[in-house]
């Protein structure tokens, strides 16, 4: 690595109006063509409302230069897309707080963002030239000492707090203070970065946050490697146009290059196209992406999350730069299974899974409605499951890599609540490219239904027989629980033979018949009728009187699989 640039991807995250893209400008010393809010619109309202990138370079002991972009992104959260976008290449993150107001709705986001997302995070407060001097150091020590408390029980405790102000007097000062505690900040952010591992080898995959054409050049695409490796001269893939185009030439912050890898910010100019029709998305080796109508993914829900996530219910569901809405299904491990060790980047289809009506969390845990799964909506006896997953059905098909991350949000909740949109995340296991997935695919994911039905024996037939109803609906096809076994109250065991009748009974067979008192408590309470002679009054039943007859009650517990085209039953 000696004499080579590593580059690092920094995520400058916060509320609105914490001054990012500020801070942003103080540390760097090249700005890509988007950074400082340059789009007009931007400019226009005077907030960021796209991903900006910037860079400063600082010396790195033993493998030349570090390079340490940084990914200005959006603090509104109409533009939570966005941020999530940003978030997904950014190996640290600085969270930028106002001192003046502290842990925002949307600062609190972009923690929870982070968690995610990556590994460290700096806190930066600032803005601190807008503390009266002479109570600054104290209203420093405050928020210093409740950011940390804010950050205990998250993977960040214990970050480091960094006081700056990246533009004294506010966005419409003059240029003519320097900004306060930059070099400390940088000092920090040098301290805490972990220089990652880069792969070359692998399929090149290359996320696009913006693209533009330069006449007579051709059509830049840039963003960053998430993967492999790409030179000049090599083909690459727009799979959202269908297209295959030529790299002409390559820069990386204004400076010409010849290939980059894994984790390089770049610029990709390739053959002309039309760069409206790819605002963000992915560009890769060809044919190494594949569309998806539907995937299974492993899911952990996000504890800030009011409510539960149900089963149907819709979420958006955003990978990469793209965001479709997407109706889930939960299921977790066979009760067998609970304690299995979790596997994060495998699906095993050749297992069964319980469905769920929501996701099993240890803090909220609802009883199941009447007459659904035993155990849907509720941790199994002993605990929620290690791991969880889901069937994603998307809206609309989107392109991405396998075992790419996944977040989940209610992105239509009141962005003026206190309350966290952001749902669950987890990891892209098995994408579904087949559009007709549901009839190709989804019968061999053995996710079942475990139920339970309660009826009474009616009459008894002989020995070996008996007669039940109450099991079943009138109108249920009894055909198909012929051959499970039911236990009777008594004891026996007996397998469901036929439908009797019209009006839901059933035909019980016994193979070892029925016990002694099994058939004393079944026997019907028959009482002695005496037909009075006329004009004589009936004479009541002599003798002790008889107890009224006991039911006997069935038990049937069986599997239905959720994706069984023909509906049948097992048994458990």
């Amino acid at each position: 690595m000696a004499g080579r640039r590593v580059n690092v991807n920094v995520g400058v995250l916060g509320h609105i109006d914490s001054g990012k893209t500020a801070l942003a400008r103080a540390l760097s010393t090249t700005a890509a063509t988007a950074a400082f809010d340059r789009p007009p619109q931007s400019r226009a309202r005077g907030v960021t409302l796209d991903l900006g990138f910037s860079s400063f370079a600082a010396p790195l002991p033993g493998a030349g230069a570090l390079q340490v972009t940084l990914v200005d992104c959006p603090g509104h959260a109409s533009l939570i897309r966005t941020i999530i976008g940003g978030a997904q290449i950014i190996d640290l993150m600085m969270l930028v707080i106002d001192v003046t107001k502290g842990m925002q709705t949307q600062s609190a986001e972009c923690l929870v963002i982070g968690q995610i997302a990556c590994q460290k995070l700096v806190v930066v407060l600032n803005k601190v030239d807008l503390l009266a001097e002479g109570k600054r150091q104290a209203a420093i020590d405050r928020m210093t000492k409740r950011m940390q408390k804010t950050l205990e029980g998250t993977k960040f405790q214990g970050a480091p707090v960094v006081p700056v102000a990246a533009k004294p007097g506010g966005p419409e000062a003059p240029d003519t203070e320097a900004p306060q505690g930059i070099p400390e900040l940088i000092e920090v952010l040098i301290s805490q970065i972990s220089i990652p591992e880069r792969d070359p080898s692998g399929p090149f995959l290359m996320s696009v946050d913006h693209c533009f054409s330069i006449k007579g050049q051709g059509t830049v695409m840039t963003g960053t490697v998430l993967s492999g490796s790409v030179s000049l001269g090599d083909s690459v893939e727009i799979p959202a146009l269908k297209v295959v185009r030529k790299v002409k030439s390559m820069q990386m912050f204004h400076t010409p290059v010849t290939s980059a890898m894994q984790g390089d910010r770049l610029g990709l100019c390739v053959t002309q196209f039309d760069p409206k029709l790819l605002e963000r998305g992915l560009v890769c080796a060809p044919d190494t992406l594949r569309t998806v109508h539907a995937a299974i993914i492993s899911v952990e829900k996000i504890p800030y999350f009011r409510g539960p996530l149900q089963t149907k219910a819709k979420f958006h569901i955003t990978v990469g730069h793209e965001t479709v809405m997407g109706r889930l299904l939960f299921f977790s491990p066979a009760p067998d299974g609970l304690d299995r060790e979790p596997a994060p980047d495998a699906f095993d289809f050749s297992r069964e899974y319980l469905f769920q009506e929501q996701y099993l969390s240890k803090d909220a845990v609802p009883a199941a409605p009447d007459g659904q799964a035993d155990g849907a909506g509720r941790a199994p006896e002993g605990g929620c499951p290690r791991q969880q997953w889901a069937l994603v059905e998307f809206e609309k098909p989107i392109t991405c890599p396998r075992l790419c991350l996944v977040i989940g949000s209610r992105l239509d909740a009141d962005i003026h609540s206190n309350s966290c949109r952001l749902a669950f995340h987890g990891t892209l296991l098995h994408g579904l490219e087949d559009r007709n997935y549901a009839e190709s695919f989804l019968p061999t994911l053995r996710v079942y239904k475990l139920k339970h039905k309660h009826g009474v024996v009616d009459r008894v037939m002989d020995d070996y027989n008996v007669i039940g109803r109450s099991l079943f609906k009138k109108e249920t096809n009894i055909q198909l629980f012929v051959g499970l076994e039911v236990t009777l109250s008594t004891g026996e065991r007996g397998l469901i033979h036929s439908a009797f009748g019209q009006s839901g009974k059933f035909k019980i067979h016994i193979p070892g018949g029925l016990g002694p008192e099994s058939k004393k408590t079944l026997a019907p309470a028959l009482k002695k009728r005496v037909r009075p002679g006329l004009g004589e009054a009936a004479k009541p039943e002599e003798g002790p009187e008889r107890p009224e007859p006991q039911h006997v009650t069935l038990s049937l517990s069986f599997k239905r699989y959720v994706f069984d085209p023909h509906k049948r039953m097992v048994q458990s």
